[in-house]
């Protein structure tokens, strides 16, 4: 039986609906006021009581407004009436795919003494809850079962003689399915299933029903792209929405902490030992399955890939986390009790539904496979997402130093020859001052003084790298001029617009104050020169530049979240966001048919991604994954390593059969240091060789 507190619970659930319902009844009220005075006037008027020209007027004034008030009332109430509240996408699960399932939630409301619910769902996510679905617009309502209880209510009052309302859908997170064990499930479902019963009862789900037709009025209300008369009608029907709804909010919330309130005291009698052990599995379910989305699956839907089996991965993420985590020791053993995912009878095609579901809401991906848009196994995740992924950066990485002029490292194939090198890269992003006693600097049209077409370099006599430009402005370059000489060498190409300033650089970095400027890169001063020149409009009796590199605050000074990044690696980074952004728009977006998930029609799939996962990686983490995929690449086609997956950190190299986990401070300290020391030790340990060309995608 339902204690003290979940009486008291449903008492107040109850008496807040009611005030919910009341907020209703005084705006009805309102809107009858003009029509009462009207037949108040009329009234008078044919007894003889109300009769000249002034009270005929105010029967004229007043009958008009009555009318108006009247028209809107009703257009307002049809629309909340009308309007389609959201409802969540899910997977749903028809009892024929899961009996045993169905059954198990059936006994759990037996047990619990209420409705049971008229459907059950599956959603991405580690939560559970019960969704009210019987608005038209979500399909014919479910009928409840005939020998399901009402929930008792009082012989006499309000909801005595009114019809139970219909039961709400059971949507369940469907890691849960897979991580948790039947006892566990049944544990977790106890109190959600146990909300159905203060759901049935007619007060509160007429309250429910009011409050969630207010919102899809503001919804459709908010709409845009109408015209300007509708954008009025639109204006004043919002305002209203958004007053009723502030007239009951606080009653709405505090009927819903009721109903919570009585579910969870009357579930305290149902598996309360066990449910304690299957919160601490929940807490674990959302830990790996962050994980998992954000480190494993989203590599590949940025591949077009789609990993078909993620609630699998999950049992594989959190089995690996008990193998790290002390605190998951023992949690182990419990594989070798019954999974909750037994219950379905195809387990592989609902976890592959949820899977593209999944990849809809949080990546906004198509529903339909394509050829850019093709599911993946767990088998074939290293080579189809892993080996593809770092390739196309690299690729990308190239493409990008290619259109900054930057030539090839010294000692690299000659153009157009086997491929591009991670010399190249290396040499690039080395600062000057950071060369290692005994090798040869390279010079400043090799590590990225930018050319026009019609500039030359003059051959060595000897045949040696080249050192002096036929042009006296790229010689000026290399002798450490002032930025105005460089400025000169920039091509048009890295201007975002052909009408764009000289002097103005690619886009901007994402994170950093202003965009650094373009002839950053192609400044490439002379090892034994001051670390900044003086600006170009600088007066002649500037002071020195290492006073003014002393003094003179740097221009992300005032950001604090600033990417601490050498002048190439601005530039270098600054492209690639180009480069990619240009690849996202020219990118097609898949169609939005239904596909296997039934539900999609029933919600907007140009909002997509509903719930994205992560803000786009800024700049330094843009430039820190492509020369990652660069080392990647040259590690497996010059030292035999290959492509793997962690199930916790996503993609990973294997180099002589275990993973490699110290490569990304060694790529950090290139990117904003300019040092490429660490790195260089790294790779020569590791038997890769940086000066052979690498196959690209």
């Amino acid at each position: 039986m339902t204690g003290i507190g979940g009486e008291l619970g449903a008492q107040a659930a109850r008496s807040r609906a009611l005030a919910v319902l009341r907020v209703r009844g005084r705006a009805l009220a309102v809107a009858l006021l003009p029509a009462a005075a009207e037949v108040i006037l009329l009234t008078g008027g044919s007894t003889g009581h109300l009769v000249g020209p002034g009270w005929d007027t105010a029967r004229w004034v007043v009958g008009v407004v009555a009318v108006v008030v009247l028209l809107a009332a009703a257009g307002i109430a049809l629309v909340v009436a009308r309007a389609r509240p959201a409802m969540t996408p899910t997977v749903p699960v028809s009892e024929e795919s899961a009996p045993d399932l169905y059954r198990l939630v059936r006994d759990l409301a037996d047990r619990l003494d209420v409705p049971a619910p008229s459907a059950i769902a599956l959603t991405p996510d580690c939560d559970s809850w019960l969704e009210d679905r019987t608005h038209p617009a979500h399909g014919p309502p479910a009928r409840s079962a005939p020998d399901e209880p009402a929930e008792p209510g009082p012989a006499t009052g309000p909801g005595a003689h009114r019809r139970p309302a219909p039961a709400p859908v059971l949507v369940i997170g469907s890691p849960f399915l897979w991580w948790m064990r039947v006892g566990e499930l049944r544990a977790v479902l106890a109190p959600v299933v146990a909300g159905t019963g203060p759901s049935a009862h007619p007060d509160i789900a007429a309250a429910r029903r009011f409050v969630r037709g207010l919102d899809a009025t503001v919804a459709v209300a908010s709409t845009p792209g109408r015209c300007v008369l509708t954008r009025g009608v639109c204006a004043v029907l919002g305002w209203v929405a958004r007053l009723l709804l502030r007239g009951c909010r606080e009653h709405a919330v505090l009927m819903e902490r009721g109903v919570a309130a009585a579910a969870a005291e009357r579930a305290q009698a149902v598996d309360y030992g066990l449910r304690i052990v299957a919160q601490e599995q929940v807490g674990l379910a959302y830990a790996g399955w962050d994980r998992l989305l954000t480190r494993v699956a989203l590599p590949a839907w940025r591949m077009g890939r789609w990993p078909s089996r993620l609630d699998a991965g999950v049992v594989a993420a959190l089995t690996e986390l008990s193998r790290r985590d002390r605190l998951a020791e023992g949690f182990a053993s419990r594989l070798g009790e019954r999974p909750a995912c037994d219950l379905l009878e195809e387990p592989g095609a609902i976890d592959e539904a949820t899977s593209l579901l999944a990849a809809r809401l949080f990546h906004g991906g198509p529903a339909e496979c394509g050829p850019d848009w093709a599911p993946v196994d767990w088998q074939a995740y290293p080579e189809e997402v892993v080996d593809r992924t770092w390739r196309a950066d690299a690729a990308r990485l190239h493409r990008v130093l290619d259109s900054l002029g930057v030539r090839p490292a010294p000692g690299a194939p000659a153009p157009g020859s086997d491929g591009p090198t991670l010399a190249r890269v290396l040499d690039h992003l080395t600062e000057p001052g950071h060369w290692e006693q005994g090798d040869q600097p390279v010079p400043a049209v090799a590590q990225g003084v930018l050319l026009r077409p019609e500039d030359e370099v003059l051959p060595h006599p000897d045949g040696l790298t080249p050192e002096e430009p036929a042009d006296a402005t790229l010689r000026e370059a290399v002798d450490g001029s002032p930025r105005e000489a460089v400025a000169q060498t920039r091509p048009e190409a890295i201007a975002p617009h052909p009408e764009a300033p000289a002097d103005q650089a690619g886009p901007a970095a994402p994170g950093r104050a202003e965009a650094p400027p373009a002839d950053a890169a192609a400044d490439a001063p002379h090892p034994d020169t001051a670390a900044e020149a003086p600006p170009a409009d600088a007066a002649a009796g500037a002071p020195h530049p290492d006073a003014a590199a002393d003094d003179a605050p740097h221009p992300d000074a005032d950001d604090e979240y600033a990417d601490p990044s050498t002048e190439r690696s601005a530039v270098l980074a600054a492209g690639l966001s180009a480069e990619l952004a240009r690849e996202e728009i020219a990118a097609p977006r898949g169609a939005t048919a239904s596909g296997l998930i039934p539900d999609s029609a029933l919600w907007d799939d140009g909002s997509l991604p509903l719930f994205p996962l992560q803000p786009p990686r800024g700049a330094r983490e843009l430039l820190a994954d492509h020369v990652t995929a660069m080392v990647c690449c040259a590690a497996v086609d010059t030292a035999g390593a290959a492509p793997g997956l962690d199930w916790l950190d996503g993609p990973s190299l294997v180099l002589g059969g275990e993973r490699a986990a110290d490569l990304a401070p060694k790529v950090l300290s290139l990117i904003e240091e300019g040092d490429p020391r660490p790195l260089r030790d790294w790779l020569a340990a590791s038997g890769i060789r940086p000066e052979k060309p690498v196959r690209l995608v």
